[in-house]
């Protein structure tokens, strides 16, 4: 994993970019002289509070591009494509508070039964993917317990997440996917 002061860097990124991003329309690149454990490709979200809400969270669930460019670009789009919210506008950006999660690889929890995920999955440490043909839904670690959710109520609302109805996890044909994260912020 990487370490804290990689970690600020990668917050400073995030708001570089979306600072950059609105004033100027201009998305920034990946500074030269980055940390080389930066250019490996990682999972990476970006979320944005405002005032304590929710405000965006767009990432990459996969480790698909060096962790330092996916940070730029999901910051960007936390803050101008999650279809939940209108684009954030230049005057709210000092009242944002920017969290980047560093994500490790899903992996499959594998099961014999549906309910050993009671067993598998733990709350506050994993991070959750449930997914059924075309539907795929994901909820970071930190989000149960910002909620205050025990582990039926995350399988449900990661259900819910992917469209699915809240006891899909019972399903024998769902895979669902844990992995963890490190949580930084401003």
């Amino acid at each position: 994993m990487i370490s804290k002061e990689e970690g600020e860097f990668l917050v400073k990124l995030a708001r570089k970019s979306i600072e950059t991003y609105l004033k100027e329309g201009k998305v920034i690149n990946v500074p030269d002289d980055v940390n080389p454990i930066l250019k490996e490709e990682m999972g990476a979200f970006v979320t944005l509070n405002l005032d304590g809400d929710l405000r965006g969270c767009i990432g990459y669930p996969e480790p698909v591009k060096p962790l330092a460019q996916a940070v730029i670009e999901v910051a960007i789009s936390a803050a101008t494509r999650d279809p939940r919210f209108p684009s954030v506008t230049p005057s709210e950006l000092d009242n944002i508070r920017v969290e980047v999660s560093v994500l490790s690889k899903p992996e499959l929890v594998e099961v014999q039964n549906p309910a050993e995920y009671l067993e598998k999955i733990e709350v506050g440490k994993d991070g959750l993917i449930v997914e059924m043909g075309i539907y795929r839904g994901l909820l970071l670690p930190q989000v149960p317990i910002e909620w205050k959710w025990d582990i039926e109520e995350f399988l449900a609302n990661t259900c819910m997440k992917a469209g699915l109805s809240p006891d899909c996890w019972l399903q024998k044909e769902v895979k669902i996917y844990s992995f963890q994260s490190q949580i930084f912020e401003e």
